[in-house]
């Protein structure tokens, strides 16, 4: 039976972190996910979504996903190398991979999973892992797991990265490995990693890139930060769960023979269930949109609404990280603003989330936006007037 002090002192952590505004109120979605959507009996604009390309909601892909149920069923009820691999299993592999423009592929249940399943099977003691400092949790806790030796560097800080590098192979690492974010999902910052891939040259090291805020809008055909930089790396994670079908779903893209060595090897693949033939479907009939000429005409509507959404931001006096990248983020620096920015924001018709500790550094309390494909001129000038009402009633902007 578990204490009483046990549960007073999850009350009172609750309690501080609400205290602090740090609390993540969860919104009930009720209608498909879109630049619309239904929350409260409302429909009111979504701007925070991963949806880049608006395929979440697309009739082809739930036409696709429901296909797919229909023919394969619910799921396997196991993981693969017992009795969980499907046709429609080795079809996304081999779709996913040749998208990207790898030799083959590995899916996992969640994106989290695969940067948690590549570096233990393939690194050990006599390696090195150096990482970027913004690099998202789900690589801290992959490169975590690993017994490589860790090193850190400042975000996008070439000359830091140099450095790094310089001290691992002073410290006899065998094979080093540089692991980035290819988008940094909080920041919307694109990694150099063309500059990466000199430095990686230089030293003798692999490159691994997570690329869930990348696949299917940067670059040529979308093929993700790698491709937009025009260059190669050795290992790309991503995800389904965000531009290509927005339902679940991970992979890891690589040699064949990495490949091979990951399904023997990593945890998070033979102790997991298959991903569901419904999430299969939605996501080829996601690739097939994405690597075609209507992909390009949705990249080309996405960037044009996330210069439209800066722009005008800009101008009404709100302060912007830089950059290109459909994701904006509206800097607020306190937490309980944020939170309060966003409900008043959900009350003029805008559905925007307040990000706050832990989930950024303390005092970089933002509001991040992000822009979808979807999204019409309209949505935008309609989001930048609410963000100009709540901005101003609140004491943002003057």
């Amino acid at each position: 039976m578990q204490t009483t002090a046990f549960h007073d002192r999850v009350a009172a952590e609750l309690s501080d972190i609400d205290a602090q505004g740090l609390t993540k109120p969860e919104r009930v979605i009720e209608s498909r996910q879109g630049p619309v959507i239904e929350v409260g009996g409302r429909r009111v604009l979504n701007f925070c979504a991963n949806n880049y390309l608006g395929l979440g909601g697309d009739d082809r892909v739930v036409a696709a996903a429901n296909a797919a149920a229909e023919s394969r069923g619910a799921g396997t009820a196991s993981v693969r190398f017992i009795c969980g691999t499907l046709d429609i299993h080795k079809q996304l592999e081999r779709a996913i991979a040749d998208y990207l423009g790898f030799e083959d592929s590995i899916l996992f249940a969640a994106a989290f999973d695969a940067n948690g399943g590549l570096f233990e099977p393939l690194f050990g003691a006599e390696d090195a892992i150096v990482s970027d400092s913004l690099n998202h949790a789900s690589i801290i806790d992959g490169v975590r797991l690993c017994k490589a030796k860790r090193y850190r560097f400042a975000n996008s800080d070439m000359a830091d990265l140099e450095a790094q590098l310089k001290q691992a192979r002073a410290d006899g690492a065998r094979d080093i490995i540089i692991a980035t974010d290819g988008a940094f999902s909080m920041d919307g910052y694109i990694a150099k990693l063309d500059e990466v891939r000199t430095l990686a040259d230089r030293y003798g090291a692999l490159i691994m890139v997570d690329d869930c805020h990348a696949t299917g809008f940067l670059g040529p055909q979308g093929r993700g930060s790698y491709a937009h930089h025009g260059v190669k790396v050795d290992f790309v994670t991503g995800t389904f769960g965000k531009a290509l079908g927005g339902a679940m779903g991970g992979f890891i893209c690589a040699t064949a023979p990495v490949v091979q060595l990951l399904k023997q090897r990593a945890r998070p693949y033979l102790f997991s269930n298959a991903i569901a033939p419904s999430v299969c479907g939605a996501s080829l009939e996601a690739i097939r949109i994405a690597q075609g000429e209507e992909g390009d005409r949705l990249r080309t509507q996405l960037f044009a609404n996330a210069a439209r959404f800066r722009a005008a931001m800009t101008e009404a006096g709100f302060d912007l990280l830089p950059g290109e990248h459909p994701i904006v983020p509206v800097m607020l620096g306190d937490a309980k603003l944020a939170q309060t920015m966003a409900a008043r924001m959900l009350e003029l018709g805008v559905y925007v989330i307040g990000f706050s500790f832990p989930v950024v550094p303390r005092g970089q309390a933002r509001i991040r936006t992000q822009m979808s494909a979807a999204h019409t001129f309209e949505h935008i000038d309609q989001a930048v007037a609410a963000f100009t009402t709540a901005g101003k009633e609140l004491g943002v902007i003057k």
